[in-house]
């Protein structure tokens, strides 16, 4: 199978996540400050989270664009990391929903969590297919040692939450501004 069909339906899939969550804000019920300032939680929740998802959605863009061809195992990690993500619009809802409580930022830790360790397989399968390009292992070699610190905060802000949901929260930003920006190397090596 060719790599464009698979980033085609993920990026469907991610465009359904998003519109899911933009669904769930609702206006508040007065109009005025105190009535913006109750869905505050609501809309920064949002916020948040659609800049989670664009974030895995550009990084998930360049992955693909290194990718040669789709085998199985790939099929079943990408589906496995669009399984977490669609989860994002229901623990953007219960975070926003809750006021940041302990369990709702531990819960969307977690997802955070399965979500990370999904794309890290993921690029496991497609750095299989470069072991013979020295530039390109030593790139997937530099990413994955990116991932698996992005997995270990991820573990860490859920076992803070037990403590502290807002240094928890803080824990599951980190990881966001790690990838806000794609290496910009990705791009120079992307196969035609």
């Amino acid at each position: 199978m060719k790599a464009t069909r698979l980033e085609a339906f993920s990026d469907g899939v991610i465009a359904i996540i998003i519109t899911i969550m933009v669904l769930e804000l609702k206006p508040p019920h007065e109009a005025s400050l105190d009535g913006l300032w109750q869905v505050a939680p609501v809309f920064f929740s949002y916020v948040f989270s659609f800049f989670f998802v664009a974030i895995y959605w550009v990084n998930h863009h360049h992955l693909v664009a290194l990718t040669k061809c789709v085998d199985g195992p790939m099929l079943w990690y990408n589906l496995l990391l669009l399984f977490w993500l669609s989860l994002i619009p229901f623990v953007t809802a219960y975070l926003g929903d809750s006021h940041g409580a302990k369990l709702a930022v531990a819960l969307y830790g977690l997802v955070s969590l399965a979500a990370g360790c999904s794309y890290y397989m993921l690029r496991c399968a497609i750095a299989k297919q470069h072991t013979e390009d020295p530039r390109l292992r030593e790139l997937h070699t530099r990413l994955l040692q990116r991932n698996r610190i992005a997995i270990a905060i991820y573990a860490a802000a859920v076992a803070t939450a037990i403590f502290s949901a807002t240094a928890a929260m803080v824990l599951i930003v980190l990881p966001a501004l790690m990838y806000f920006m794609p290496d910009r190397r990705t791009e120079e090596l992307q196969l035609e």
